[in-house]
């Protein structure tokens, strides 16, 4: 068989919609100015589908950063992987600013959060570590889990008795093999919007000796007094052995970075195979991340709007009897009862008659039978914003009770 044969007949599981969703479900195209208020398909609406927690990507200040540094360095500098030239004393000192916000001793810049989760599990373990995580983790973690040629046990989302358990055989499978114990979560899960229980994780080293890494892409800048993450929102920062965190959700850039004991990211530095490899993060992104990490420490009225949004949202839409589900952080998903053609339909309504612009997740993300509409409130969203989506939230679930949407999929072509 030739081996394009089988994908006419297998398009994946997000594959197989192209056909009905490309275009308006799949892959839309957002224009303008990255804003509540965006073009689509030549209407505005209003957006909350944007990982722009802090309204940052275009604050005045850090559009002009990156526009300054653009302008001095291009995009093309430092050429090369840092590890042979592409170091720079700009990157030392971003992460030094990073490791100094999250409590840590040292930290790395990595080019992309998706690629570095996964090679940072690809470095730490060998065959004969052992790692247990959460059923819930983000693809970054379980595509990492697949590079791992070791043994894995998986636990229940956020069941702690169940993590327990499953380190009670890496234990002894470990002390078997010599090697090793890792557990991996999430510091908020970014579909349900809840957070890893990371206080009571913590306690478990008490009774078992594992380290601690914790995906924190939607907690860092959102989450504890200062935005330093999920461990400090629970006291524990300093329990967590690898913190890691993207530029793409209250930074509004591209990047990330991991961060722990500088002996284990020096190790890391020189094991990274998507580092080593890859071009150094270039100049630009690099100055204008130290410009929204300046502004996520300095501006503590940023974060604070975010949450005004986010409790104005979430109560709202609670006191309409919406099912939120168990979130805790500005993630905030609307459970409804239908199918992908109800889904189609209903963000189509939304879209075309409402112009509410938010995602959707049906199964196999969510149970058969179940449609989530996924909202990412922002600093930058209004109340007035607010207002309007539960209104329109409140009219389309009318609607769906009532079996007002048709049984066939939508013509928005």
């Amino acid at each position: 068989m030739d081996i394009f044969d089988k994908i006419k007949e297998n398009r994946g599981p997000l594959g197989q919609h192209q056909e009905l969703g490309h275009g308006y479900f799949l892959f839309p195209k957002l224009d303008g100015e990255i804003h509540p208020r965006m073009m689509f398909r030549g209407k505005e609406v209003l957006t909350w589908s944007l990982n722009n927690y802090l309204g940052l990507a275009n604050h005045p200040e850090v559009r002009k950063a990156d526009a300054d540094a653009a302008l001095e360095y291009g995009l093309g500098y430092p050429m090369g992987a840092r590890m042979l030239s592409g170091q720079t004393a700009m990157h030392e000192k971003l992460e030094e600013q990073l490791a100094d916000f999250v409590g840590k001793e040292s930290a790395y810049l990595l080019n992309f959060g998706y690629q570095g989760m996964t090679s940072i599990i690809d470095s730490l373990l060998g065959r004969n570590d052992v790692v247990v995580y959460d059923s819930d983790s983000h693809a970054c973690i379980l595509d990492g889990m697949r590079m791992h040629i070791g043994k894995r046990y998986v636990f229940p989302h956020n069941d702690i008795g169940s993590l327990e358990t499953q380190l009670e055989r890496a234990t002894k499978l470990a002390e078997k093999t010599c090697g090793g114990v890792m557990v991996i979560t999430e510091g908020v899960f970014g579909m349900a919007g809840d957070l890893g229980k990371l206080d009571e994780i913590v306690k478990l080293k008490k009774k078992f000796s594992f380290r601690l890494v914790v995906d924190d892409a939607h907690g860092f800048g959102t989450m504890g007094a200062t935005g330093a993450g999920t461990g400090e929102h629970f006291g524990v920062q300093d329990q967590i052995d690898i913190y890691f965190s993207t530029f793409a959700k209250s930074m509004a850039s591209i990047g990330a970075f991991v961060a722990g004991e500088k002996n284990v990211i020096d190790y890391l530095m020189y094991n990274m195979r998507s580092q080593v490899f890859a071009k150094s993060l270039p100049m630009p992104l690099v100055i204008g991340a130290m410009k929204r990490l300046e502004l996520l420490r300095t501006k503590p009225e940023l974060k604070e709007n975010l949450w005004k949004i986010v409790e104005a949202l979430q109560s709202g839409l609670k006191k309409k009897g919406f099912n939120l589900g168990r979130t805790e952080s500005p993630v905030t998903p609307v459970f409804l009862e239908g199918g992908l053609t109800e889904a189609t339909n209903i963000i189509t309504d939304l879209r075309e008659n409402y112009r509410v612009f938010c995602s959707m997740v049906v199964y196999p993300v969510v149970p058969k039978g179940v449609i989530m509409l996924r909202i990412i409130p922002t600093a930058i969203h209004s109340l007035e914003d607010v207002d309007l989506t539960i209104k329109a939230f409140s009219e389309v679930a009318a609607k769906l009770k009532a079996g007002a949407y048709p049984k066939e999929h939508p013509n928005w072509r």
